[in-house]
């Protein structure tokens, strides 16, 4: 059963069917865990720990998830293996309810006193960040947003003409200087043409070659330096793109971006293709960050807002 009536059949389907690898990965480990026991003790926590790190929870959420589980352990003084995987989904809802990675209550929703809402969107290359970009404009359109996108990564031709076949396909105007060109330009003509035709959204390619930070710091500050020539609060969003599917590389791009720019919001892909969807707790959990969207397939709709106990739901259901 699930736990929000927010989402539709379709997209709870989707979800499970999307988790379907982490999870059947997840339980395998835990059922070889606590074979033969019966009780909750030091050795099945030692292997439960164990379960969730090679789950890609990451070693600090890990150490916190075990931490609630001995305390409940001697609260209760007694407590079966068979109540284990519902002690486990209990204690991760409780953890992403504890930090900061809220619920999105409407589907791709913008907030109405900020137009137009400009999401920058930063990334290294293969993590499916100009899909991503696609796959949002696709989403606020059909909602009947005004939207425009801004191929602000200059640096790699595909990025580009991905950017345009994107922008033909859902039907919205996308705003290129073409390669090897200034991104800070192509993001001010974008915030620039956005406002003229009172769009609701635009969205801005960075580059995602893996920089020295302070490069990457300095392209990302001058970016946001030219767009508030237009809009003097932009951007309203820095959106991070991570691939779910590289387990704790994302952790390590997280914490370079993170030092490099103010992340305001994650979004983590390929969770379909993976038994790694565990990064999504233990990021969620370590950075603080929303995780805003989820993707879970190849499908425009495929690209969720992060509902953390749908999530939940789905990582448990049996």
């Amino acid at each position: 059963m699930a736990l929000f009536g927010l989402f539709s059949k379709e997209k709870k389907e989707t979800l499970d069917k999307g988790l379907e690898k982490t999870k059947d990965s997840f339980f395998s480990k835990l059922g070889r865990a606590v074979v033969g026991k019966s009780t909750v003790d030091e050795e099945v926590l030692d292997e439960v720990e164990n379960v969730l790190i090679s789950s890609d929870v990451g070693v600090e959420t890990t150490v916190k998830i075990i931490r609630r589980i001995e305390e409940r352990v001697a609260r209760d003084k007694y407590m079966g293996t068979d109540e284990l995987d519902r002690i486990l989904r209990e204690e991760i809802a409780a953890l992403l309810s504890d930090n900061n990675t809220s619920d999105v209550p409407d589907d791709f929703d913008l907030p109405p006193h900020k137009k137009p809402y400009v999401i920058m969107v930063v990334g290294v290359n293969g993590v499916g960040k100009t899909t991503t970009i696609g796959k949002l404009a696709a989403q606020f359109h059909k909602r009947g947003k005004k939207v425009v996108l801004g191929a602000g990564d200059t640096f790699r031709a595909a990025a580009v003409d991905q950017l345009k076949l994107w922008g033909d396909r859902v039907g919205v105007p996308v705003i290129s200087h073409g390669m090897n060109t200034d991104p800070s330009a192509v993001a001010f003509d974008a915030v620039k043409k956005a406002t003229d035709m009172n769009a609701d959204v635009v969205i801005i390619d960075t580059a995602g070659r893996l920089h020295t930070k302070v490069n990457l710091m300095n392209e990302l500050t001058k970016i946001k330096r030219v767009m508030q020539k237009v809009t003097p609060d932009a951007p309203h969003e820095v959106l991070l793109v991570l691939d779910g599917s590289t387990g704790q590389n994302a952790f390590i791009q997280a914490t370079e971006f993170t030092k490099a720019t103010e992340v305001t919001a994650l979004a983590i892909t390929k969770l379909d293709g993976t038994a790694k969807g565990g990064v999504v707790i233990g990021i969620s959990d370590q950075f603080k960050i929303p995780v805003k969207y989820i993707g879970v397939g190849e499908k425009i709709e495929d690209l969720q807002t992060f509902n953390k106990m749908e999530f939940v739901d789905s990582f448990f259901k049996k």
